[in-house]
Formats: structure tokens, sequence, C-alpha cells
């Protein structure tokens, strides 16, 4: 497979600057000829041809990736949110439609593969176009299909009949692959298609395009790399301090290009000092405040620290010419809090000709929702919102109206969008500003800056093409907002593109069935992951490199004209070893004998303890029960009335029972009398006892060291070796310790890489000795085969495959119904937005049929826990019941309320979990290995697809 990449840049960033000169200048006959040539080769082409259809002028970096897909050459396309790099892929869909052959359109999300669907249904006509999204099947035998991700790799797993013909297909948001969970399917589809496919791939602007397209030539082929840094719509900088909107930068720095370490606004600066609490100032910056927080002659200060409502900051978007707007907030009560002030304030930003048009369209949208569910879905609030020109759109909305708001919003009805950053997945919503409330955000566990990347990505919704003139990115003044941070932000344009790649158990089946063992390594070994990995070889190896020049060093340095002292220093490290050996087996020894002293005690003993250096006396309380580990553990009481538990390392040479006293009756340790009367009676013991007799002095007893003969036997080797006799000898013995220990490290860098160059393959059989553990994969004539098991495991793509396929394998799920087996599954599938401790609530009581289900549910769960622990693999994610008895609830025909009633999932939420678990309940439906399960999962299916989770638009 031919593994070049040619990589092209946008004009306006070009890799090596051409001669000085002037602005003015003409363009040399040899530039004019070039250009000429090259208009006329394009208008002969498909591609002028298709330009013909384009409203708009293409730009260079347009023009090069087009001329690349038209020479059969795979793409890859980075470029800033709103540069046009779809026109790419709709170039690919042209040339496959002129050329009479099969192109698909991939997207990461459902919403956006919606959207692509009508545009392309508006460009071809819709006998042409299809759609196939997993819940969503519109005419997939068109020559154009759009389609999320996942429904292309499983039909290339499946060996699908419709990938015949296939010529082209487009990966937009390509970007999403470095994402935990989906991210792998990306490369799994890149890795598996036809090599005769072209692939175009679409990115937002990284900074390792090169990279990820050199992997592109290694596994596609021929690939042109085209990057564009330039965004069509100038992009400007600004913070809004309580009402006064100001400029990031100072005013001789081109936004657009600020350079590294931009000069700050003075006047920003100016004003956030004056709103920083005197605390947090600078010792320069404190002084006499006077009444109302005034200097003298100077006016009164405002209030410091409060963030600016976000009603006003609507007031000054408006004020500012800056709408429509769209306003990052990161979180989804922040987002309806804010439309919920909006609405409080009195904020209207729509025409009575506009509210007329936001109700009809509204309407028109909702009809398909029963009319009992509206007041359960906040129904009249979000249209009385909507008709205003305000709007929340955050994943916990119904999809029915997320879809809404981006429609009105597309149509320049609604005005301002408050969003989480959910909004900033690929969706078409340009805005003219986009405003940040915070620059720090939860991201699950804790609150982190926001980066570089996601700043880029969230501000590149700024900007209609076609529209403004300039987009505005505003970050709203809060505590702790640094102008040089956000600068650093704003500059820095690009981040890296890491590959998140894993192999997973239905992969390994899919692999081993179509390719077998050997083959699957070699394919796993050209990941993206696996790329990069031995990409990061290369800082290792250099590394070892310099390890290797030190040790030759060194072993110069130490050599002797004696002898070979590098095995002098090898008997030393013998004898050293040795006396190491000797000593733990001693003090092993030392402490099993000590522990036998505490063994077979009696309530009453009294204890000779050598605690510190004179002997003391206890009385024994507890015997401590079985022993343990290190002996057992007498709970006892000292002449100080202390009560404590005695271990070996307590007593050093051992404890001695010298006596025993009769216990008082109900003695109770925890009651001081009761350790008075005893630690009495302990004393009057004691007093009676014989002077302790002196044993041998540690001194006069020989170490087992020097009884050891195999040290006395190395010894005299050294004594004997040449270089013990050297004058030098402790100068090169320091210089032979430095060689062991690098040479020590050199090895344990080695290893790394070798297992870096080595990891995927390396995960990968490992999962393939739990399948055979388990089953679906065994050796057959020395041959690894999928088993019958593991031909139905190769259907399941749930993120929790394996475990879905051992409940039901396990017969886990054979007594339920289907509202149970929804309520089941909710469990592989769920995942709570917080921790919850509450106790989840069981249909039918723990020891109905679906509580016995869970609990054999969670132990398949806790097997297979432990064997990918035992084999080293990441574990799978534990279950969550939080979804039970919802789903339940919906499946056995309850409404909406009675569902959402006492819970804490939003209604938008509830519809997105149900999806999931209908997706995986079909795939149950297509391949569970009994009629039984397959049909009531199909009924199940029927069950939890009605009423507002059964809507899909497209």
């Amino acid at each position: 497979m031919p593994s070049r990449s040619r990589r092209s840049r946008s004009s306006s960033q070009p890799e090596a600057a051409p001669p000085a000169r002037s602005s003015s200048a003409e363009p040399s006959p040899a530039e004019r000829f070039a250009a000429a040539k090259r208009r006329a080769a394009i208008e002969r082409s498909e591609l002028g041809r298709f330009r013909e259809l384009i409203p708009f002028p293409l730009d260079e970096f347009q023009l090069d990736a087009c001329e690349a897909l038209e020479r059969g050459s795979g793409v890859l396309v980075a470029a800033p949110t709103g540069a046009g790099k779809t026109v790419v892929g709709e170039f690919a869909v042209h040339l496959a439609l002129v050329g009479g052959r099969k192109a698909f359109y991939t997207t990461p999300i459902k919403a956006l593969s919606n959207q692509k669907y009508g545009d392309l249904v508006r460009r071809h006509g819709a006998e042409n176009v299809g759609l196939l999204t997993g819940d969503t099947t519109i005419n997939g035998d068109a020559p154009v299909v759009v389609m999320t991700t996942e429904v292309l790799r499983n039909m290339l797993y499946a060996s699908s009949p419709a990938l015949g013909g296939l010529g082209f297909v487009v990966m937009d948001e390509v970007h999403y692959l470095a994402d935990r969970f989906r991210g792998p399917v990306w490369e799994e589809v890149i890795i598996h298609l036809p090599d005769d496919v072209q692939l175009v791939s679409l990115s937002a602007t990284v900074s390792n395009a090169e990279e990820f397209g050199d992997w592109l030539a290694t596994v596609r082929g021929d690939t042109t790399v085209v990057v564009s840094e330039h965004r069509p719509v100038p992009l400007g900088q600004h913070v809004l301090v309580r009402d006064e909107l100001l400029e990031l930068y100072a005013g001789h720095v081109d936004p657009t290009d600020p350079g590294v370490d931009p000069p700050i606004n003075p006047d920003l600066q100016a004003l956030l000092r004056r709103r920083m609490p005197d605390d947090q100032r600078g010792p320069g910056d404190r002084g006499f405040r006077g009444r109302g927080g005034a200097r003298p002659g100077g006016r009164p200060q405002r209030p410091t620290g409060r963030p600016t409502p976000r009603f006003a900051v609507v007031d000054v978007l408006d004020r500012e010419g800056l709408l429509p707007a769209i306003v990052f907030i990161f979180s989804r009560a922040g987002c309806e809090g804010a439309v919920q002030q909006c609405l409080a304030a009195g904020v209207r930003l729509t025409t009575p000709a506009e509210q007329a048009q936001i109700r009809m369209i509204v309407e028109e949208r909702s009809a398909a929702i029963p009319p009992e569910d509206l007041d359960v879905l906040g129904y009249w609030d979000i249209l009385e919102a909507l008709s205003r020109g305000v709007a929340a759109h955050h994943a916990g909305m119904l999809p029915l109206f997320k879809e809404t708001v981006e429609d009105l919003f597309s149509r320049g009805l609604v005005k301002v969008v408050f969003a989480t950053e959910t909004l900033a997945l690929g969706i078409n919503m340009p805005a003219r500003s986009v405003v940040l409330e915070k620059l720090v955000k939860w991201d699950g566990s804790s609150h982190v800056d926001v980066t570089p990347g996601e700043y880029t990505q969230l501000t590149g919704r700024a900007g209609r093409r076609g529209i403004d003139t300039e987009g505005h990115a505003v970050v709203v003044s809060h505590p702790g907002l640094d102008p040089v941070q956000l600068a650093g932000l704003a500059s820095k344009r690009l981040y890296p593109l890491r590959s998140s790649f894993r192999p997973t158990y239905n992969m390994a089946a899919n692999l081993v069935a179509q390719v077998g063992r050997e083959r699957s390594r070699e394919v796993l070994e050209t990941s993206f992951a696996q790329f990069q990995a031995d990409r990061g070889v290369v800082g290792l190896a250099r590394q070892a490199q310099s390890h290797a020049e030190a040790l030759e060093g060194y072993e110069r340095a130490m050599q002797c004209h004696l002898g070979d002292f590098v095995e002098y220093m090898e008997i030393r490290r013998e004898i050293a070893t040795r006396e190491r050996d000797v000593s733990k087996a001693g003090a092993a020894a030392r402490r099993a004998e000590v522990a036998k002293t505490l063994e077979g005690l009696r309530p009453g003993d009294v204890l000779e303890v050598p605690f510190g250096r004179r002997p003391s006396h206890v009385v024994v309380i507890d015997p401590g029960g079985k022993p343990g580990f290190d002996g057992p553990k007498p709970m006892v009481l000292t002449l100080d009335r202390e009560v404590r538990r005695l271990t070996v390392p307590d007593i050093g040479t051992g404890a001695r029972t010298v006596g025993a006293v009769r216990m008082p009756k109900g003695f109770n340790a925890r009651v001081p009398s009761s350790r008075r009367d005893l630690a009495a009676i302990l004393r009057v013991a004691v007093a009676d006892l014989e002077p302790p007799q002196r044993g041998p002095s540690r001194r006069s007893r020989p170490t087992a060291a020097q009884d050891d003969e195999q040290i006395a036997t190395l010894r005299r080797r050294l004594r004997q070796h040449p270089c013990h006799s050297c004058p030098d000898r402790d100068e090169h013995a320091r210089w032979a310790e430095r060689w062991s220990r690098l040479k020590s490290e050199h090895e344990a860098l080695l290893g790394r890489i070798t297992g870096r160059t080595g990891s995927i393959a390396a995960v990968f059989d490992r999962i393939c000795d739990v399948l055979v553990r388990l089953g679906y994969l065994a050796f057959d004539d020395g041959t690894l085969q999928v088993t019958d098991d593991g031909r139905w495991l190769r259907r399941l793509y749930a993120e929790n495959d394996l475990l879905l396929a051992q409940c039901v394998r396990s017969g886990a799920w054979d007594e339920l119904d289907p509202a149970g087996l929804a309520a089941a599954v909710s469990t592989l599938v769920f995942r709570s937005r917080r921790d919850e401790n509450a106790e989840p609530r069981v249909p039918g009581g723990p020891d109905g049929r679906l509580g016995r289900a869970l609990d054999a549910t969670v132990r398949t769960w806790s097997e297979l826990d432990d064997l990918e622990s035992a084999h080293r693999i990441d574990a799978t994610s534990a279950l969550d019941m939080g979804l039970v008895e919802s789903v339940h609830r919906w499946a056995s025909g309850r409404s909406l309320d009675a569902v959402l009633r006492g819970s804490e999932l939003s209604a938008g939420d509830f519809v997105r979990w149900c999806k999931q678990v209908i997706d995986v309940l079909g795939q149950l439906a297509q391949s569970a290995p009994t009629s039984r399960m397959r049909g009531t999962a199909d009924r199940a299916v029927e069950a939890l697809r009605r009423g507002v989770v059964a809507y899909s638009s497209v």
C-alpha cells in the first residue's frame, strides 16, 4: 500500500514566505501563466462544473482539496469552524453521483446527520439521498446516504451488501476520534474501509494535522493534507465588564493575528483593577477609600465582585448590535435560569410579526406531543421564551425542543440562545457573537480551565459568512478573570489530536472472524493510537542512545589494569545480595519465633514484655482471637492502666509468660475502676515474681551472615581477585556503581520502548484470552476461531458488549417480561450525572422477578470484573440502577408525568436514555441466541417507542 502524503496549505498561511515584494507589485509572467493554466484546467474539470453550482467563490484551501480529490487522492482538510470545509465533502458527493458510484456522509451525532441530510436533499433531491441513524431509516439504498459513524462501522463488520459500489466516504468532524468513549469508532472505520474508497476527512484546526495525515497515508494510501488557519469572517475579542464592552487587545494589535503575548487593552486592565476587591489587589494598589468606596476627589466605585446579570448581558449585546448570539453557560440549570431571568426582566427581542411566526412554527413542530404531556414538558414556558426571541439549548432538553430552537435560530427568529458546550459539536448555528460566561467548567469530577482548543471550538460559531464582516467573542468579567490568560486562550488557536483507540470485545470477535488472530494484531498495529505511540518512542529511543553513550564512558572510567573490574563488582553485588537475603530470612525466623510467644494465651496470663530498655509486665485481657498474618494480637493491660494491643514489632525479642492472676468478675476494660482494680492485682503479682535472669549478650551472638558458608566462599573469592589489591579500587568502584545504576535505568527504558511499540496488540491478546476463557473464542488445530456464542457477540455493539452477552447467556434475564427486560438493560446503559447514594426502587421488590434478575446481573458483572482485573484489562463500567424504575414505568404504559415524578431526570435526559436502551434492545432482538429473548426484546422496543420517545425528525 502506498504511504505518501501530499501537504497543501491555503494561501493565507503559506509554509514558506515568498520573496519580499510590494503589495502593489504585479504578479510575474511565470505566476500569471501558472494561474491561467490552473484556471483553464479547473474550467475543463468536474470541479469547474461543481463550482458553477455553488453560490459563492471557493477559497484557496477548498480548491486545493477538491483538486486533490478529483485526482483520486484521499483528503484531510483541517480548517476553523465556519470556514466551509463541508464544500469538500459535497464535492465528493458530486463526484460519486457523476461517476455512478455511492457516497456515504458520516457525522458524530444524529442532529448533525439530520441537518446534513436536509442540505443534501435540497441540492440533489430526496430520491438520491438516504439517512441511517440507528433509529431512523430513510431510503437506505440511495446513492448518497448520510449516517452516524457507528452505523458505517457496523456495516463494515457485517460485510453489508450496501458497501458495493462505494466510492467516497466523508467523515465530518473527524477530530471526534479523540473522544474517550466513541472516538475509537472513527479509527475502526478508517482502518477497515476498502482500499479503493476515497476518504474525505474534515477536521477542526488541530496542531498535528500533518501527523494525522501521515497516519492516513500509511493506512489509506495517497492523502493530501490541506490546512487553513484563515477565518473567512475575522473574530474580534472582547470582555464585558458590567455594561461596558471593551476590546481585549491594545489598539494596535490585529485580533486576527495577535502574535505571542499580545499587549492587553490598558483601559480594560484599569477597569478590572477598579472592580477588584481590596483583598485581591497588590500592595501598590491599596489606598484610602472614603464614603461609598470612593478615593478622595474621585467618583464612587460600583460594588465589586458581582457577576453581570444575564438579562443585562443580553441588553448590552442588543445595544451593541451583536445579536444573534450564543451564550455558553457550562450548566444546564444555568441555561434554564438565564432564560427565566430574561423573562422576569421583561426581555423581548422580537417584533409582533416574528412572534406570530414563532408561535406557528412551534405549534406545528410540537403537534406530535400528546396534549397531556405538554405541562410536564414545560411547553408553555418554552413557547413564551421562544416568542420573545430567547431560548435554552442543552442535552437535558427534549430532542424535539432542541431541534425547534436550532430551526428558529437558523431562521433568525430566536436572537439569544443560552447553551452548554454540546452545541459546539458541529450543528450549523452561526451567530454574530459568542459569549462565554466563565473560563472554567465542571468536567464531572472537578472544575477545570477551558483549554485553548475548547475556546477555539466554542468561539468558532461567531461570524456568519456572507452576513457579518466580523464575528465577536465576548467573555463576561467574573472573579478571577485574568486578561493575560484570556489572551493566551484566544491567540493559541491550535490543539493536538490524540487517539483514544482501544480494542473492545466486539472488535476482537469481529477481527478474529474476518482475518484471524495474527492478521488482527497487524491491523490493530496500524491504528492512529499505535502510530502516535511509535512516534513517542522516538524520544525514548533518543534517551536510550544517550544512556548507551554514558555507559561507554563509565566503562572506560572503571577499567582496571589488574583485571576485569566488572567481574570484581559482580562478586561484591553477590555478597551484598546474599547478606540481604540471609538477613531477611533471619528476621522472618525471629518474627515467627516471637509470634509463637503470643500464641496459646488466656485471660489473666501475666507476660514479661521487653518494652524499651527494661522489661515490663502486662496482663492479658483478650487473647486476640485467630492469629493473623503477623501472629495473634492480644489485648493487654499495663501497670499504668493502659489498654493496648500487642503486636510482634512491639515486643522485640518476644514475650514470656511469667504467671497468672484471676480476672475480676464482670471486668470491663472501658470502665476506669475496672482497669484500676486489675492493675493493682497485676502489681501484687509482679512483686512476688523472681528477678529476671539476664540472657546472653546480643553482641556475643554470631550473626546469621557470619555463619553462612556461601557468604564466606564469596568473600574468599573477592580477596583473591586481582582487582582487590588495586590502589584505585575505591575510585573504580564509584564509577562501577554509577554504571550499574544507569544500566538498570537503561534496561527499564528498553522495556518501556518494547511495551509501547506493542501496546495495542498486547491489549488485544489479553482481550482474546478473556474471550477464550468465557467460550466466545476457541482454538481449533492451533488456530483461534469464533464459537457459536462469539458469532452473536459480533453483533452486539453496546459499550458493555461482553457484560450484555454474559447476562443473556447466563439466563439472568430469561424470566423477564418486556418491561423488566428494558429495565434490566438500562443498568448497562445509564450513567448518572452525579453520584447517587439513594437505594434504587425496584418494581416488584427485591424478591420479585426483576429484583432477582438484577441480583444476577450484579453477580455477572462482579465475576467479569474479577476476570478483567486478572487479565489487566480496563474494567467494564459498573452497573447503574438509577433508570430502572423510570424505564419500567414507561414500558408498562405509564404517563410521562408518572415516570418523571420524584425523579432527578429531565424529560430530555429520559428520552435520550430510552433511545439508547432501545438501541441495545434492538441488537438483542436481532442477535440474541434464543427466540424467546429475541421476542421479548422486540416487544420491549415497541413498549418503549411511544409518545415523546417515538418522535423522530429529519
